[in-house]
Order: structure tokens, then sequence, then C-alpha cells
């Protein structure tokens, strides 16, 4: 069975409880220990050299003397825990009290009997000559004659045989119960506060994982993803920097706002291709019809029909085709500028210059339309930095927009001016004194054609408008006015050259 992240961080944690409990006991019991045998052997320090001292000891030339051995007997019965030995100056047992078979050693290490005698901090343990391989704590003197070398010592063993038993026995009683009782209770408050910690320190961790899982789950971003989650400040941080979670979060949260931005966005740009797609297929429907009707008109009638017929049928066939022509190369250029396959040139140019060829250019039709062209220019206005061909393309659509949607008698004006909000830039309008933009229109303007055959003024034109002068760093703007009409503006940047002293000068001065 496959276990979650929090399971297999409490198993993890109940095993390191476990083991630190099991651990502190044992220094808990290896301490009291060693404190026990420290005292003891501080204690019964002077032991060994009282016993030396003792008439039966002061002068032994026989270490088998009845004399010793009831010394010896004497003292293990006032104290049964206490072994007493008599070693040989190179550390061989010479005598015990030892009932038979039970000394095991008979030579004593002299290394630790040194160090008691030298005063080295206790506890010391030594060889315990009942062992094979125990060390205890003792006591320990000298023997040795007035004025000679020791022939021999006092070796005393603290923790017999007879405290071992005691010992043996003490730890399956109470004692031991009440110890193992305390390590349960306090592994058990372990455990309840490890339950408690985790769950406070993975609950951010559970309420992230089940808000991604409800992520996945909708496929469609929410907003917000996380209700929990706001956006911090830059104070909070920098105060939760080193929390892992709130980083974890906090990157979360902006990952899922970001993927549902770029998920509305799409939806709209899917909702905008569709309505493009309508509106287009509108746009070539009519043409089209208008196209095959007059051209089947022709094919069918053409031994009967009049000349003067013939012609104005061929006449509004070239002019359908003309429009579908135009269609077609707008959509192409809009595609271009959508995926980025055209990229400006910049030089600079007048566009007091550019403004006078397009009027020429619509000069015949707005006359047809009974439109006035009319242009408004600042005094010494600069040359632009811009790619000529894109702007000529601009003032284009607009002109033609705006001279479409214009009633007879009415007016077209283009105004060149200093930018008032921005220094080094020239401002554009265009203006007219046609029908106008209903409000619930104007903003999604420049998002989506409308059908260029309705009532309302947008399309494919505005669209190429807006991506050609974002290629060039500005923005087109519908300006509110009073009365009837609509105006563009947008602005661009003035051409500047360096001149020898250094001074920076605007390029194509127009009065």
């Amino acid at each position: 069975m496959k276990l979650t992240l929090s399971q297999r961080l409490f198993a993890v944690f109940c095993v390191l409880l476990l083991a630190c409990c099991g651990a502190s006991a044992w220094l808990q019991i290896r301490a009291s220990d060693l404190r026990e045998k420290e005292v003891i052997q501080s204690l019964s320090r002077g032991l060994a050299a009282h016993i030396a001292h003792d008439g039966a000891l002061a002068d032994v030339n026989d270490f088998d003397a009845p004399a010793v051995r009831r010394l010896f007997s004497q003292l293990m019965v006032v104290n049964p825990s206490v072994e007493v030995y008599l070693l040989d100056d190179t550390g061989r047992v010479r005598a015990d009290d030892a009932p038979p078979g039970h000394v095991k050693r008979n030579r004593v290490d002299l290394a630790p009997v040194r160090q008691f005698l030298d005063g080295v901090p206790l506890p010391i343990l030594g060889d315990d000559p009942r062992s094979d391989d125990k060390r205890k704590v003792f006591s320990a003197a000298p023997l040795a004659a007035p004025g000679k070398p020791p022939f021999g010592y006092v070796y005393v063993v603290l923790l017999g045989e007879e405290h071992d038993a005691l010992a043996a026995k003490a730890s399956a009683s109470a004692v031991l119960r009440t110890t193992l009782a305390s390590m349960g209770l306090v592994t058990l408050l372990g455990l309840v506060a490890g339950v408690v910690a985790f769950g406070l320190v993975t609950r951010p961790l559970r309420r992230l994982t089940e808000a991604m899982r409800k992520f996945d789950a909708r496929g469609v971003p929410a907003e917000p993803p996380l209700p929990s989650m706001q956006k911090a400040s830059a104070s909070d941080v920098r105060e939760n920097e080193r929390d892992e979670i709130v980083v974890l979060e906090s990157a979360f949260a902006q990952m899922a706002e970001r993927i549902g931005e770029q998920w509305r966005a799409l939806g709209r740009q899917d909702r905008e291709r569709r309505e493009m797609v309508a509106n287009i297929s509108h746009d070539l429907r009519t043409p089209l019809s208008s196209l095959h009707g007059y051209l089947e008109t022709l094919s069918l009638k053409s031994d009967t029909l009049p000349d003067t017929d013939r012609r104005r049928y061929l006449s509004i066939a070239l002019a359908q085709s003309a429009k579908v022509g135009h269609l077609a190369q707008s959509l192409f250029e809009l595609a271009k500028l959508e995926h980025g396959m055209v990229a400006p040139e910049a030089e600079p140019f007048s566009l007091t210059d550019l403004v006078q060829d397009v009027f020429e250019k619509f000069e015949l039709p707005a006359q047809s339309r009974g439109v006035r062209l009319n242009a408004q220019i600042a005094p010494r206005l600069p040359s632009v930095m811009a790619d000529l061909g894109m702007i000529e393309r601009v003032l284009t659509n607009l002109l033609d927009n705006a001279i479409r949607h214009t009633p007879a008698q009415g007016t077209v004006e283009v105004t060149l001016a200093h930018a008032p909000e921005h220094a080094g830039r020239v401002e554009v309008t265009v203006s007219d004194t046609g029908t106008g933009i209903p409000p619930a229109m104007r903003e999604a303007l420049f998002q989506r054609p409308f059908a260029s055959g309705g009532a309302h003024r947008g399309g494919l034109g505005l669209l190429i408008v807006q991506r050609m002068l974002q290629l060039h760093g500005s923005q087109i703007r519908m300006i509110d006015k009073e009365g009837a009409g609509t105006t563009f503006r947008f602005d661009l940047p003035a051409a500047v050259a360096q001149t020898g002293d250094g001074a920076s000068h605007a390029r194509g001065w127009h009065e």
C-alpha cells in the first residue's frame, strides 16, 4: 500500500521519536549508573586504606594466613556488596574469600589501581576477578613495610556479586515498570504533539494540493484559484521568503492567475476569430453573389443584351471583383501583421507632404460624394521617424473610412500638431462629420471587425491601423466630441538629428 507524503513523514517522525526516546532512556540509565558508581566509589575511597592498616595486614608474610581470611570474612559479613582481594606487585590475586570456582581471573590490571592512587577523577573502573570481562568500581591501597616499596595491594570491589544479584531483582521490580511507564508516557505525548504539529505544518500543503487537484479537474481556471491566497504585499513576501510552503502557494497562485488570464484571452480571441470569420463571410457573400449574378446574366443573355446594359453589367462585376480583391488583400495584410511577419523600417519624412499625397488620392472619391477635405497643420512641425508605407496605409484607411461614412456636404479634416502631453512627438487627428459610432460598440472597435456593409463603421481597416501603429509604439484612440461624427487620434515620434555642437534639433521643419 502506497502511503501519502504526510503519512510517510509521520512514519519517519514516529521512528525518529522512538529512537530518540530509546537513546534518551539509555543515556539516562547510563548516566545514573555512572553517577551511582561515582558516589559509591567516592564514599568508599578510603576503605582499602583502612583495611591495609588493620593489624592483621600490618605485617603480612603469608597471603593465605588464617588471620587474613578471617578479616575478609568479617568485612563481607558487615558489607555483603564488597569483595576484598590481596594482590602482589604484579596484580596477581594472592588472597580472597570467594567461594570455590567464583574467581575467573587470577590477575588484575594495575593501571586503574595506579590511576586511583594518583587521584584521577572518579569513577574509575577496574577488573572484576569474579568475571571474565566485567569492570567495576573499586577501592585500592598499597601494602608496604616502612621505608620499603609496596609489595602488594588491597583491592576492594565495591559492587560485588551480591549487589549484582539484588540489582537484577530490582530491574524486574516496580522501578523498571515505572521507568518503562514514564518512557511510554513521554512517547505517547510526543506522538500526540507530533500529530498536532504535522497537522499544522502540512495544512497549507494539503490546501495547496486540494486547490491544484480542483484546478486540474475543472480544466477552466477559476477566479481566484485559491480563495485563501491573496496577493501578498512586498513586506509580506520579504517576511515569508524563507517559508517554502508560502512561496509555493504564492507561485501557484501567480501561475494559476496567469493561466486564467491566458485562457480567457484565448477564449476572447476564439470568439473574435469566429465573429471575424462570420463578418468576413458576410462581406464576401454580398459582392460574390452580385459578381456571380451579373456574370451569369452576361453569359445567358450575351446575344440579346444591349451594349449599354452589357457595359454596365461588366462595370458592376469589375467593381464587385475589386471589392473582393481588396478584402482578400486586407485579410492577407492583417494575417502578416498578427503573426509578426512585418517589421517597420523607420525613416524621417514629412507628414505634411504625406497628407497632401493622400488627399490627392481621395480627391475624386470625395468630390463624387460631396465631401470636403480639409487639413490643419501647425507651424514649424517637425518630420517624423516612422515607416512611410505603413503610415500612408494608416492615413489611407482612416480617410477611406471617414469619407464612406460622411454624408454629402460633410467635412473630413486631418490635423497635424505638436503633441501637448509628449514632447518630441507629432499628433495626428482625423475627424469627420459623419454618422458616428454608438457607445455600445466603441469598446470593441479595435478588437473585432463589424460588417462593413452595415450601418456602423469598423472592419479590417481599423484593425490594420491599430496593428501598424502598435509596431510604431503608438496607439490609436477615439476622441469623444460634441455633435455628430467621429475623431481618431494617434501620435508619432519626431525625427531628431545631432548637430556639430552636440545639440539636438528636429528635422524637416514646415511653416
